[in-house]
C-alpha cells in the first residue's frame, strides 16, 4: 500500500545519505608516507572513486519484508550456523585443505602505513589491463615540497613508481603516478592474474602482416582524425544508473513509496522456512476499515477474495 508523499527535502535526504557532509574524497583512509631510498614523503590516502552501482534490495512483495541471504548447506538444504563453518582451499578435485582462523590471521601481510616504492619504470610499459582502482594521495605534515618534487620528477621523466602497500589488511601491488597536481596511487592486478591472449585468434601485428593496404590504413586514420576530441569524463556517464535514480525520485515524489520494516537480528534467527499466511493476510489488511464493520455487508475486492481463498486452503 503506497504511503503519502514525503516532503521534497526528506526525499532528497533519503536518496543521498551523505547530503550536508564533506565529500568522500576529503576523508582520508589512512595517513602514512611514500618511501623510496632515503626519501620519506608524508601523505594521506583518499578514495578517488564514487561507485555508481545500484544497490537493489530484495523485498517480499506480499508483506514488504526485506529478504536476506542464508548460509545454506548445498547438499542438505539446511541453514548452517557460523560456529559450524570452516574455511578451506581446494587442493585437488574434491579435496580441500582446511585452515584455522589463526593460520589465516598469521598469513595476513603486516599492516604498515607506508607505500614502499620498489622501482621506477617508464609509464608506457604498463599495460592498461593491469590497472584496477585509483586512490588520491595528498601531502601532510609539511611534506608539500618533497611531494611536489617527486611529482614533477616523475612527470618530467615519464616514469612511475611500482610499489607495495597494505590497505585493509590486504597487500596490493600499485603504481604511483602523477596526474595533474596530484600523485595517484593506482592499485594493480598481480602478475599471474591477467590471462594471456596467446590462445585467442588475433590478426598479426603490423599493417602489412595483417594484409591491410595503405589506402585502407589512410582512410581509417582520416576517420580517427575526424572523430578526435579531448577527454572529458562528464561526457561518459552511467546512463542506466541515472535513469533508474530519476525514476525512483519521480515515484517517491508522487508518493509511490512502500514502508519496509527493518528486521532485528533476533527476529531473523527465529524465522523459519514456513510462511505464516495468516500473519501475511493480517498485515496486508492493516489500515483497511475492518474494525467495527460487518464482513457480510462489505463487498470483497479481488485481492481480498484471493486472500480468503488462500486462508481457506
Amino acid at each position: 500500500m503506497a504511503t503519502k508523499a514525503k516532503p521534497a527535502a526528506k526525499v532528497a535526504a533519503k536518496k543521498d545519505p551523505d547530503a550536508g557532509k564533506a565529500p568522500t574524497s576529503t576523508r582520508s583512509l589512512w595517513k602514512g608516507a611514500i618511501s623510496f631510498g632515503l626519501v620519506h614523503v608524508p601523505i594521506a590516502l583518499y578514495s578517488a572513486t564514487d561507485e555508481s552501482d545500484l544497490n537493489f534490495k530484495m523485498i517480499d512483495k506480499r508483506s514488504m519484508d526485506p529478504v536476506g541471504y542464508k548460509r545454506i548447506n548445498k547438499k542438505s538444504g539446511k541453514e548452517v550456523a557460523y560456529t559450524d563453518i570452516v574455511k578451506g582451499i581446494e587442493w585437488e578435485n574434491g579435496q580441500f585443505v582446511l585452515l584455522s582462523p589463526e593460520e589465516i590471521e598469521a598469513a595476513y601481510p603486516k599492516t604498515t602505513q607506508t607505500i614502499e616504492i620498489e622501482s621506477f619504470i617508464p609509464i608506457d610499459e604498463i599495460p592498461f589491463v593491469y590497472l584496477e582502482k585509483p586512490y588520491y594521495t595528498a601531502p601532510i605534515n609539511k611534506g608539500a615540497k618533497v611531494y611536489a618534487l617527486l611529482r614533477e620528477a616523475l612527470a618530467e621523466s615519464r616514469m612511475v613508481g611500482v610499489a607495495k602497500v597494505v590497505i585493509a589488511n590486504k597487500q596490493h601491488l600499485a603504481l604511483l603516478m602523477p596526474c595533474g597536481p596530484a600523485l595517484i596511487l593506482n592499485l594493480l592486478r598481480w602478475g599471474g592474474e591477467i590471462r594471456s591472449f596467446q590462445a585467442l585468434q588475433l590478426p598479426p601485428q603490423g599493417a602489412k602482416e595483417a594484409g591491410i593496404r595503405e589506402a585502407e590504413l589512410k582512410m581509417a586514420r582520416a576517420l580517427i582524425d575526424d572523430m578526435a576530441s579531448h577527454w572529458s569524463a562528464d561526457e561518459f556517464r552511467d546512463t542506466f544508473h541515472d535513469q533508474v535514480m530519476k525514476l525512483v525520485e519521480e515515484k517517491a515524489g508522487a508518493g509511490h513509496v512502500e514502508q519496509v520494516e527493518a528486521i532485528t537480528s533476533e527476529a531473523a534467527k527465529t524465522t523459519s522456512n514456513v510462511v505464516d499466511l495468516t500473519e501475511l493476510l493480517q498485515r496486508s489488511l492493516k489500515g483497511k476499515p475492518a474494525a467495527g464493520a460487518s464482513p457480510a455487508k462489505k463487498q470483497a475486492t479481488p485481492k481480498e477474495s484471493t486472500g480468503r481463498a488462500r486462508k481457506a486452503a
